[in-house]
């Protein structure tokens, strides 16, 4: 039963709900560099009262104390954001029930850092709680990517992937191949001494030569995958010129991300470049995501073809991608 004089919710346009998937994305990417500063400046009980700072809300003036409050705010940006971007995602006529789903969930994802980070705190920082924290914040960021391409989608059309099936299965893989690339790089941080590590904060006890031995493989079967996707991508150059030039951009960033890797092994892991390597893994991850996904549901300005596009109202009408 509906009262009379009730506003009905205002529909939210798609290039809107667009704009605020892809402000989510980012303000969820700033919360893994902001995470990842707290961990190397050994700023991670900055603030012991959790969830106060000290005795107060606010931070004394102190650095570590700052830092922590700091990657907070930036936090408490990204559950607002993702929560907005869920809430939007209901009010955008025509998108796809799962897509909204899957907005719920990158919004649950944040709001279950909230009490992952007092139980890290608590913990006083084991790597495991700290590795969780982390991992679970790359988690959210996968869910971010697949909203900000399906906005995309839903904004100027869904493309028409012509890659084989058994392209897109050998490419969904390979985010399994980075998942596991990732979780050994974070063992290999956990292991090893940086500045976020002291005799006060306990480590894995792992040796950091045989993490890095591990960490260095999964790279390179990761590696040798995303070679033989690109390889196949490169022959379909023309139909998938979109999805080509993000695989170019994943492929700058892995050959960073190797120097980067590189440089600080031999140089005893200085916590700037530790920080670097962290947010180009991020950056990898996102990207190996958005490229699977662009290969089984690419947005029409990746492809070249006949598109499905929606108008502001969600009326189905064809076009053609640029």
């Amino acid at each position: 039963m509906r009262w009379r004089g009730t506003a009905r919710p205002r529909e939210l346009s798609a290039s809107r709900f667009l704009q605020l998937a892809v402000a989510s994305l980012v303000a969820l990417g700033f919360v893994v560099t902001s995470g990842a500063f707290v961990r190397l400046t050994g700023s991670g009980l900055g603030c012991d009262n959790w969830p106060r700072c000290g005795e107060t809300p606010f931070p004394a003036k102190d650095f570590h104390a700052l830092v922590e409050f700091g990657n907070r705010m930036v936090a408490l940006v990204g559950i607002g954001l993702a929560l907005a971007t869920w809430l939007g995602s209901r009010r955008t006529h025509g998108l796809p029930r799962w897509v909204v789903r899957v907005a719920l969930a990158a919004f649950l994802g944040t709001v279950a850092q909230i009490p992952l980070g007092g139980l890290t705190v608590i913990l006083e920082l084991h790597p495991l709680a700290v590795m969780s924290h982390f991992l679970l914040a790359l988690v959210v960021v996968a869910l971010a990517v697949v909203v900000a391409l399906e906005a995309w989608s839903h904004a100027r059309g869904l493309g028409a992937s012509d890659a084989p099936e058994w392209l897109r299965i050998v490419a969904l893989l390979g985010v399994v191949g980075c998942a596991v690339m990732v979780v050994t790089g974070a063992i290999a941080t956990a292991s090893g001494p940086h500045p976020g590590a002291d005799d006060q904060v306990e480590r894995l006890g792992l040796g950091i030569v045989d993490t890095v031995y591990v960490h260095v493989r999964a790279t390179a079967m990761y590696g040798i995958g995303f070679l033989l996707v690109g390889w196949q991508l490169l022959r379909r150059r023309r139909t998938l010129p979109g999805v080509v030039r993000l695989a170019t951009v994943l492929l700058a960033v892995l050959l960073a991300q190797m120097l980067v890797g590189e440089i600080q092994y031999r140089n005893a892991l200085p916590w700037g470049l530790v920080l670097v390597h962290v947010t180009l893994g991020a950056a990898i991850w996102a990207l190996t995501v958005a490229v699977v996904h662009a290969l089984w549901r690419p947005p029409a300005p990746l492809v070249a073809g006949t598109a499905t596009t929606r108008d502001d109202r969600g009326r189905v009408a064809l076009g053609t991608a640029e």
